[in-house]
């Protein structure tokens, strides 16, 4: 009876269970193991999200479908799906607060006017078209100087030299007979009155081809007398600037005795570069500027190309014709020549400092949107002194970054600043980046020791980087640009920005919050 018992409480007990159990699992209660499963939703978005190509880690326009590596050993950038850019894969997307903390600055490309200033050396010369010799046709001897120096200016018809000639003496004599014959047969018969008349004239025009003056024949027929010595005097106002003549020498038809030049106006002749010989045309404005008189500047215009080039310095003549006030210029001045050449029309045109140029390519950053910017390869034309042509590759009115602390010209220096646009992209989970992605950027405290000018390297004694996993200790950097350079003083307390721009050299991007401090010892060496 009490076995019977036993079997039906034993029965009743496993029935109590299993109805207890049934209403249990009818609740909405989660079971232990999801709840400490440790896969959270976002992990989970994450693996789902679907890997659409891989992009070249400097924003340069080439893509894979698989993992890869650049030449550089960087690799290739996921490009998860939502996050592409519609219409262009190699676009780059950068915050605003780092847009401001650049100082990324934008100019639309448009239709300009290229003018280019060039620079030339030349020499102050006579203007050969106002140079006159005092060179007397006939023979004689010189009895006095009215101008005995070189370098005396004279002014038109002002006396120069009193000549004795024998030639002279004969010619007046013939002049005053026939003068005095002409008198004495005015009441003569007209046939020889006129004969006379024209011993006179003869005799008049002989002394006029002798380039006698006219007030010395006004006063021979005034005088009625003829003198021993005939002055000759200055054809021009000028400076006399070679003077052979001296007291009592002979001298003989055609030797010149004085030289007498113009200096109100002088030719500049400039050597131009061969490769801008093309730039210059007749009718351009020149400047010049002279070492004696330092901030004072002089204006003429191109007159004549000459027709040959230098073989030694590859240059040709360009003759710059001048006025000269005052006299201040000199012949034989060395001079400075600017030459304004400029295009015959407009043409599309950007800053200058808005084109990377590395020596092989040439590339534009181009903003498409706030934040947004595409690398273009372009073709450049023309240069002038603020602006290049653009001749493929953008497009007008569009707008090109034109001054960033990381804009660099140099091959090496260009692939990290287009690093540097790349953001640094957070998993979903808010973990950190891996310290070896392109483009990220690591921030570090330190003291420069050493800035070698010629390698562009600095030596900084910087503290741990947690995103390295990097010690305290003493290392060599490369500088991004040459604006960083003007911060490199050793002895300074600095706050710095770097990439890695391939393994094992790493390049300082941003330097901020210097101040001077002793360098803390650290390890060496890395």
């Amino acid at each position: 009876m009490n076995a019977y018992v036993g079997v039906i409480l034993i029965s009743s007990a496993l029935a109590a269970a299993a109805f207890g159990g049934y209403w249990l699992g009818s609740r909405d209660v989660p079971a232990p193991a999801a709840v400490n499963s440790g896969v959270t939703a976002p992990a989970a978005a994450a693996a789902k999200r679907k890997i659409l190509y891989y992009r070249n880690p400097m924003g340069l326009a080439d893509t894979s479908p698989v993992p890869k590596k650049d030449p550089m050993g960087m690799d290739y950038i996921p490009v998860y799906e939502g996050e592409e850019e519609p219409g262009s894969t190699t676009q780059i997307k950068i915050s605003a607060e780092k847009v401001q903390r650049l100082g990324v600055r934008t100019e639309p490309a448009a239709l300009r006017e290229l003018t280019r200033t060039l620079r030339a050396v030349g020499t102050v010369q006579i203007d050969e078209r106002r140079v006159h010799t005092v060179a007397p046709k006939f023979e004689g001897w010189i009895e006095q100087l009215h101008v005995a120096t070189t370098g005396q200016p004279v002014a038109r018809g002002q006396p120069l030299m009193a000549v004795y000639s024998p030639d002279l003496v004969t010619a007046q004599q013939e002049y005053l007979i026939a003068a005095r014959g002409v008198e004495a047969l005015k009441e003569g018969g007209a046939e020889l009155l006129a004969s006379m008349q024209r011993l006179r004239a003869s005799a008049l025009t002989r002394l006029r081809n002798w380039d006698i003056s006219e007030q010395e024949l006004q006063r021979l027929e005034r005088e009625g007398a003829m003198r021993r010595t005939v002055t000759l005097r200055a054809p021009v106002s000028g400076v006399v600037i070679d003077k052979p003549a001296l007291k009592g020498m002979r001298f003989m038809p055609g030797e010149v005795l004085y030289q007498i030049s113009d200096l109100s106006s002088l030719w500049v002749l400039a050597e131009v570069s061969e490769q801008d010989l093309g730039l210059v045309r007749p009718g351009q404005a020149a400047t010049i500027t002279v070492t004696a008189f330092p901030g004072r500047s002089f204006h003429g215009k191109v007159a004549f190309f000459y027709p040959t080039v230098t073989p030694q310095t590859r240059t040709g003549t360009v003759r710059v014709e001048l006025a000269n006030p005052g006299g201040l210029l000199k012949p034989a001045m060395y001079a400075t020549v600017e030459l304004a050449a400029g295009a015959a029309k407009k043409v599309l045109a950007v800053p200058r400092s808005a084109v990377i140029d590395s020596g092989v390519r040439r590339v534009v950053l181009v903003q498409t949107a706030e934040g947004r910017f595409e690398p273009r390869e372009v073709r450049t034309g023309a240069l002038a002194d603020d602006y290049v042509e653009i001749l493929e590759g953008v497009k007008d009115a569009e707008a090109v970054v034109v001054a960033a602390n990381f804009l660099i010209d140099a091959e090496s220096n260009l692939k990290a600043a287009l690093g540097a646009f790349q953001p640094a992209v957070a998993n979903d989970a808010g973990s950190k980046p891996d310290a070896g992605a392109a483009g990220v950027s690591h921030r570090a405290e330190g003291t420069i020791d050493s800035f070698d000018v010629k390698t562009n390297t600095v030596s900084i004694t910087h503290g741990p980087v947690p995103s390295l996993k990097w010690p305290d200790m003493t290392m060599e950097f490369q500088l991004a640009n040459s604006a960083l350079a003007a911060m490199a003083k050793p002895g300074t307390r600095i706050t710095f920005e770097f990439v890695e721009r391939k393994p094992g050299e790493y390049v300082v991007t941003r330097i901020e919050g210097s101040r001077s401090a002793k360098p803390s010892a650290g390890h060496s060496g890395h």
